[in-house]
C-alpha cells in the first residue's frame, strides 16, 4: 500500500485488521488440514500395525480426516479470495490495458474497482442463495450429522470480503495494493 495521506487512518486500520483476520483464519484452516492428515497417516501407518500385532480392535487413524480436511479447505480457499484481493496476488487479465489514455488511469482504476466490487457482491448474493437453500433443506455434513451451511457460509463471505475491499480501493486508491510487477 502506498503512503497516500488521502486514505484515512481508520480505513487503513480497518483493512489491516481485516487482512490479518483473514490470514489467521486461512492459516488455521490449512494448519488444521496438515495436522489432521498427518495424524491420520501416522495413526494408520504406525499405530495400525501395532494394533494388529497385538490383536487390538479399534480405529488407528483419525475418523473422517478426509471429510474434515475438505471442509477446512472450503473455508481456507474462500478466505483466500479476500487475501488475494488485499495483496494484489490474484490473476489479472491484461485485456483492455492501454485502450484508454494513460491520464485516465486513476479514474479507470476506480471504475474497475467499483465494477469488480459489484460483480463480487453479485457472486456473494448467489453464494448466499446457495447457502440458504442448504439451510432450508437441512443438509447435513457426512460423517458428523451437523448442518453443512456454516461451512458453506465461507463461500458468500469470501466474495463479500473481496467485493467490499474493492469498494475501499475505489474510495481510497492509496489502499489498493501495488500490482505484482511492482511488489518486489
Amino acid at each position: 500500500m502506498s503512503a497516500d495521506p488521502a486514505a484515512p487512518a481508520l480505513a487503513r486500520r480497518v483493512v489491516g485488521l481485516w487482512h490479518r483476520t483473514e490470514c489467521l483464519i486461512a492459516v488455521c484452516a490449512f494448519g488444521f488440514i496438515a495436522v489432521v492428515l498427518i495424524a491420520d497417516v501416522v495413526g494408520r501407518e504406525l499405530i495400525g500395525p501395532i494394533f494388529r500385532a497385538f490383536d487390538i480392535k479399534g480405529q488407528a487413524g483419525v475418523f473422517a480426516s478426509q471429510k474434515m480436511s475438505v471442509y477446512a479447505l472450503v473455508v481456507g480457499s474462500f478466505v483466500g479470495i479476500g487475501i488475494a484481493t488485499a495483496t494484489g496476488s490474484h490473476l489479472l487479465p491484461r485485456i483492455g490495458f492501454g485502450w484508454v489514455p494513460a491520464a485516465w488511469g486513476p479514474t479507470m482504476n476506480r471504475l474497475a474497482d467499483v465494477v469488480t466490487g459489484v460483480f463480487m457482491l453479485g457472486v456473494a448474493w448467489y453464494g448466499w442463495v446457495y447457502v440458504r437453500s442448504t439451510m432450508a433443506a437441512d443438509l447435513r455434513a457426512q460423517a458428523f450429522d451437523i448442518p453443512i451451511w456454516p461451512i458453506q457460509l465461507a463461500i458468500p463471505l469470501g466474495f463479500l470480503s473481496a467485493g467490499l475491499r474493492y469498494f475501499f480501493f475505489a474510495a481510497w486508491p492509496a489502499l489498493r495494493p501495488l500490482p505484482p510487477e511492482f511488489q518486489e
